[in-house]
């Protein structure tokens, strides 16, 4: 019995050792995510105070996936409906395939047209996406993550959902930010990433 409870702690403590990196990684990630949102010239947010509405999923590594990434050729240009209204040109870049809690999932990665015209976003890559959380716990219009081109080796690259992050228009109404298709729309909650902000506007 003893040396089966060293054997657990062992293993929960290599499993806590193993973890650790992807956390602190991911802890960095978000506090410069929340510096952006309060430095960004035009965004959301204008007084530090506001950043502890800004809320997250605890880290979870299991919603860090890998996904096959079939390029979709010739793709027509579109216009992507916003949330105030305007629209955005886009291309459909690739479809993504995976399993997520058990359940085939696809996703289309997509280019904003105007934004790969900036030397700095020229192999930028828009995941926008909806799924069981969104207007619950999460904010209802989706959120995003950001890829970039070469992340997509062999046909393949990571999708890490504790990334997924909100929108402009889920801290404050106005902004032009692209509405996800009905296509990437998950059967899943997606329990990782970025909540709805916790501040009324």
């Amino acid at each position: 019995m003893r040396f089966l409870f060293i054997l657990l702690s062992s293993f929960l403590t290599t499993v806590s050792v193993a973890q650790t990196p992807f956390n602190e990684q991911l802890a960095r990630h978000r506090e410069t995510y929340k510096k952006d949102l309060l430095a960004s010239a035009g965004g959301p947010i204008k007084v530090e105070a506001d950043l502890a509405y800004v809320q997250f999923y605890a880290p979870d590594s299991t919603y860090r996936i890998t996904a096959t990434a079939e390029r979709i050729l010739n793709a027509e240009p579109f216009e992507m409906p916003t949330y105030n209204g305007q629209t955005r040109s886009h291309v459909a870049y690739a479809r993504l395939s995976f399993v997520l809690k058990g359940k085939k999932q696809q996703l289309t990665l997509y280019r904003n047209l105007n934004v790969i015209r900036m030397p700095e976003y020229r192999d930028y890559l828009f995941l926008p996406f909806k799924d069981a959380t969104s207007g619950t716990e999460t904010y209802g219009g989706g959120r995003y993550i950001d890829l970039r081109t070469g992340d997509i080796k062999d046909g393949r690259v990571t999708i890490d959902f504790n990334k997924a992050y909100n929108p402009y228009c889920a801290f404050q109404e106005g902004y032009p930010c692209p509405i996800p298709p009905k296509n990437n729309t998950l059967s899943v909650a997606v329990e990782a990433g970025e909540k709805a902000y916790g501040k009324a506007h």
